[in-house]
């Protein structure tokens, strides 16, 4: 009788200790989801008002609202579109001086093409050509495969005066706000990133 009794005294103490793991493990697999889903709101919730806002007031500002004077321009691109300077408003911009039978501006498109894509959305890229005929203009865009952004075709050098140009395979850098960043000539593009990284915030 006695050897019964403890036997069952023993099994009974395990299921308490059993059963003490068993909630033990609840509670911490409950509480990690609990942990884990306020983290993954708080960002949730924060990350869209921050996504949001910023793109919102933008659009009043490059509607028009704040606009530059240096960005109050319109031209055509050289596939025969309207271009208003008062898109490229509220961002950094990268305006590129360039001519269809310039060396210097074959060697520049490589690095030019990468900004641009590199900085998709923060910044505005935009190859400003001249000193020739847009068709020209058309074939270098083609064959240097620099599309992935747009190029006015600034036969009469309305653009390149507008920013002070005066020889192609130039690059003019702007801020946000629109004040000029950097104004030069870049070899092969070197050094292009680093002026744009200076201006995006």
């Amino acid at each position: 009788m006695f050897v019964q009794r403890l036997a069952g005294l023993i099994l009974s103490s395990g299921l308490v200790v059993l059963a003490g793991c068993g909630s033990d493990e609840p509670a911490t697999s409950g509480g990690e989801p609990t942990t884990q889903t306020t983290p993954t709101a708080a960002p949730s919730s924060a990350g869209q008002p921050s996504v949001t806002k910023p793109s919102t007031p933008a659009a009043p500002t490059t509607a028009g609202a704040v606009v530059p004077d240096i960005l109050q321009f319109t031209a055509m691109t050289v596939d025969g579109k309207t271009f208003q300077g008062s898109a490229l408003a509220a961002k950094p911009v990268v305006l590129w001086f360039w001519a269809p039978w310039c060396p210097k501006c074959r060697a520049q498109a490589d690095a030019t093409a990468k900004v641009a894509s590199d900085y998709q959305g923060k910044v505005n890229v935009v190859g400003v050509a001249g000193l020739d005929k847009t068709g020209a203009m058309r074939d270098f865009v083609t064959d240097q495969k620099v599309s992935g952004f747009p190029h006015l075709a600034d036969e009469a050098g309305v653009v390149w005066k507008r920013f002070g140009i005066t020889e192609q395979s130039m690059y003019v850098v702007l801020d946000a706000q629109g004040n000029k960043a950097f104004s030069g000539t870049l070899v092969n593009g070197d050094g292009l990133a680093d002026q744009v990284a200076k201006v995006v915030g």
